[in-house]
């Protein structure tokens, strides 16, 4: 009889090993996923996500001060400097720059030749006018004496009368003489106008100067001025004696004080800002005239519930905030209310309590209810080894 069959290959040692891998790879999956129980878990617990503390902000009370922001220069309060009157070559210089002196100290003196000579001549000329009015005065009284005796006419009189009255004139221009004189020989000699610190002199023994020429400068340190200026649309925002806060370059990590001394009545009409003056306290001479500085004014401060401004979320029709709580994030709508642009903090009138951990930065992009754990740097480098 004959059987019309067809033979199947017989598989290969290696072609049973994969097959029977297959087979139980299989198995495996199909035990997992019908017994369901360890598969479903996996699924059911979320990944724990790690965040690091530069990524966390803690509300805490806090104080937020807000204003407009202001820049410029620091300048002494008081501050002269000292010109010339007279010409003249420069006889002796007696301080140096960064000198300290006091009220009245002679600091410069001029070569005063010429304008002796004129002194001593207005002095002498001033002791002949006293003498002639003394000898005009003695011949009035004699006249008026020997006119009430009839011993003379009225002429006599009235003579000796007009000649007391030009000797008078006399004497009082010789005394105008003489004080211009002696004005003149004291502007020779320069002197301090006030106790501070010689910042400038541009003048040496020898240099001859004439009327104008800018001898020394003196300035008071105890007393410094910040003159700023404000934008025009936020001058209602500032009044007389509101505090300042600012820095200034050259004093790193330093925060200075000073309040609203004066305010410009008039914008400049080309950059559209308001001058101020602010007042600075320098009993201890610390700051340096000439300086830049930049800060702002606390037009407003209070006392509230304080977090970064990068931890509140104001894009959309509510602010909100992304709070660890229970080890789960959650989104909270927040109330704000203040906001102080120069330490970048924000107040939270509601919504969030003291203590309260907020996410920052990227990590505000984690979905609601993800479990997060905050680590240190140290328990990274424990990790990594």
């Amino acid at each position: 009889m004959n059987w019309n069959t067809e033979r199947v290959p017989a598989a290969r040692p290696h072609q049973r090993w994969t097959t029977a891998a297959a087979a139980l790879s299989a198995l495996a999956l199909a035990g997992v996923t019908a017994c369901g129980r360890p598969a479903a878990k996996a699924a059911e617990q979320p990944q724990v996500i790690e965040v690091g503390r530069e990524n966390i902000a803690v509300a805490a009370t806090g104080e937020l001060r807000s204003g407009p922001a202001i820049s410029g220069t620091l300048e002494p309060r008081n501050q002269a400097t000292i010109r010339a009157e007279v010409a003249g070559p420069v006889v002796q210089t007696y301080v140096e720059r960064g000198e300290p002196v006091r009220r009245g100290q002679l600091l410069l003196r001029i070569d005063d030749t010429a304008l002796r000579e004129a002194f001593l001549s207005a002095q002498s000329g001033e002791r002949s006018a006293k003498l002639a009015l003394d000898n005009a005065q003695r011949d009035l009284e004699r006249n008026t004496a020997l006119s009430k005796a009839g011993a003379i006419a009225d002429r006599d009189l009235e003579a000796a009368q007009r000649a007391l009255a030009a000797a008078q004139a006399a004497y009082a221009d010789a005394q105008a003489r003489l004080t211009s004189a002696q004005q003149q020989l004291d502007k020779t000699r320069i002197h301090a106008p006030f106790t501070g610190v010689v910042s400038d002199r541009p003048v040496n023994a020898g240099d001859v100067v004439q009327p104008g020429t800018a001898l020394i400068t003196v300035v008071d340190p105890t007393s410094m001025r910040l003159v700023a200026s404000v934008p025009a649309d936020q001058i209602g925002a500032i009044k007389l004696g509101a505090p300042v806060q600012f820095d200034v370059n050259g004093y790193p990590g330093r925060t200075f004080t000073g309040h609203i001394d004066r305010i410009s009545p008039a914008a400049d009409p080309t950059t559209r800002q308001v001058q101020i003056d602010v007042a600075i306290p320098n009993e201890k001479s610390a700051l340096v005239a000439g300086l830049f500085a930049q800060g702002r004014v606390a037009a407003e401060s209070r006392t509230g519930l304080v977090v970064p401004i990068t931890a509140i979320d104001q894009g959309g029709a509510m602010p909100t905030a992304m709070r660890v709580k229970a080890g789960k994030v959650e989104k909270v709508p927040v109330e704000v209310g203040l906001t102080d642009q120069a330490t970048q903090q924000i107040e939270v009138v509601a919504g969030l309590n003291p203590g309260d951990t907020l996410l920052v930065g990227a990590a505000q992009g984690i979905t609601p209810g993800t479990p997060v754990r905050v680590i240190t740097a140290s328990d990274r480098t424990t990790a990594e080894r």
